[in-house]
């Protein structure tokens, strides 16, 4: 069977899927968990093959981290799926209910966009992630992971599908497609799928979004800042920067550039070095941060092949690598952020709650902090359950996409034989009454 025979036979047994009730599709959940603690060794079987390959594929050390599917990777899976059973559901919430003249109400209710395909990068857990929220919200989904841990990806996706068909999900709710070539079958199917979200490369977004008619959200890049103001608190600004680099670099939350205003570089900077250096960061930046460095003792350098000019800071490195830079004001440290970041996260360290106002206001990303990691981008600690990936785009949802990201909605009017005759002819009047 085709792609596209696939994907059609999906869009009809969308229907059903969206109208399974939360009972159901919990229960589906609770199936899918365990079963991937049942399989649970040979699902990490699966994952040391696709390792192997990949180590002599000569995978970076960063992508080799987010490849790694283990003990902790799938209790956090299991625990983002026992998460999601508990969230409401998103399915059937009125969030409009108004009377517009006597015995004609109209009701606004959410409901599953219904078809959905997701490509995503060589990540197990991402697989999990997607699969959960599409049952919960009631999507079919489409899954194209990557290559590299094709093994992994197989065993996590047939056993999920057959936890979730013996609880009662349509046939159609669940399809994997493998080969890099179905990707551009699966842009074509613009009558069957009804949105298309990617994961990855900013080159792969941009073929996606220009080979397919299908409405595309999801994000590319994710370069997220840390700026450092002039009034901050050490004790809070280098712990923060250093989770925010090092606790995950493969993560696309994790921060790429560190702005500091100029009046605190001289004394924030080479300590913030030192730190780095210790946890194995190589430091980039412009020839100015450069200076202040070589001027301070017993810190980490920037090397002369790494000074940077101002205009080369578009960088997502996903390593151990930190560009740096000096601003003279929060608007600057704003302008930068609007100029080079990806529109994904970033975070100000300052004492000052009108700079924090002024930051919040002019950074034009999904995420804006304030004294705390970029790391926390993330629907799983946004109490989502989960995510199916980061949008930076604005439109229908924006940052961390959790299950009301995965649900439109439809207008209901209920009325007794009124015809809009009568009120354009003004024997009938509209009175527009909002009802609890």
């Amino acid at each position: 069977m085709t792609v596209r025979e696939s994907v059609w036979n999906m869009k009809q047994d969308a229907p059903a899927m969206a109208g399974l009730s939360v009972g159901v599709r919990n229960a589906a959940l609770r199936a899918a968990a365990e079963a991937l603690s049942a399989h649970r060794e040979e699902i990490f079987a699966a994952n040391r093959a696709d390792l192997a390959r990949a180590e002599q594929d000569g995978v970076s050390a960063p992508v080799m981290k987010r490849l790694r599917f283990d003990e902790h990777k799938l209790s956090d899976a299991i625990a983002g799926i026992e998460g999601l059973i508990a969230l409401p559901d998103p399915v059937g919430v009125c969030t409009l209910h108004r009377e517009l003249d006597e015995g004609l109400v109209l009701r606004r209710v959410t409901c599953p966009i219904g078809v959905i395909g997701i490509i995503f990068e060589a990540r197990p857990d991402a697989l999990i992630q997607i699969s959960a929220l599409c049952v919960k919200s009631g999507n079919c989904a489409v899954l194209k992971g990557g290559r590299e841990t094709a093994s992994t990806n197989r065993i996590l996706f047939d056993t999920i599908r057959e936890a979730v068909l013996g609880a009662g999900l349509p046939a159609g709710c669940l399809l994997q497609v493998s080969a890099h070539s179905e990707i551009d079958e699966l842009l074509a199917c613009d009558d069957c799928v009804d949105l298309l979200i990617p994961r990855g490369s900013n080159a792969f977004v941009r073929y996606i979004m220009e080979h397919t008619r299908i409405p595309v959200m999801g994000h590319s890049d994710g370069i997220c800042h840390t700026y450092v103001d002039e009034t901050y608190d050490q004790a809070v600004a280098i712990p923060v920067l250093l989770d925010a680099k090092t606790q995950y670099t493969a993560a696309c939350n994790a921060t790429e550039t560190l702005l500091v205003h100029r009046a605190a570089a001289p004394t924030f900077l080479p300590e913030a070095a030192q730190a780095l250096a210790q946890h194995g960061v190589r430091l980039r930046g412009t020839a100015e941060a450069a200076a202040i460095l070589e001027a301070a003792a017993d810190t980490a350098r920037i090397l002369p092949e790494d000074t940077m000019g101002d205009g080369d800071f578009r960088r997502e490195y996903l390593d151990m690598i930190l560009s740096v830079k000096l601003v003279g004001s929060v608007e600057e440290a704003a302008a930068h952020i609007n100029r080079f970041g990806s529109h994904h996260t970033d975070c100000i360290i300052t004492d000052n709650d009108e700079h924090a106002d002024t930051f919040f206001r002019l950074v034009d990303s999904a995420g804006v902090y304030r004294n705390c990691s970029t790391r926390f981008a993330d629907g799983f600690r946004y109490g989502f359950g989960a995510e199916v990936g980061i949008s930076t785009g604005k439109l229908h949802a924006r940052g961390p996409v959790g299950l009301e990201g995965l649900v439109t909605y439809k207008y209901l009017l209920e009325g007794h034989g009124q015809t809009v005759g009568d009120y354009a002819a003004g024997t009938r009047q509209f009175h527009f009454k909002d009802l609890p």
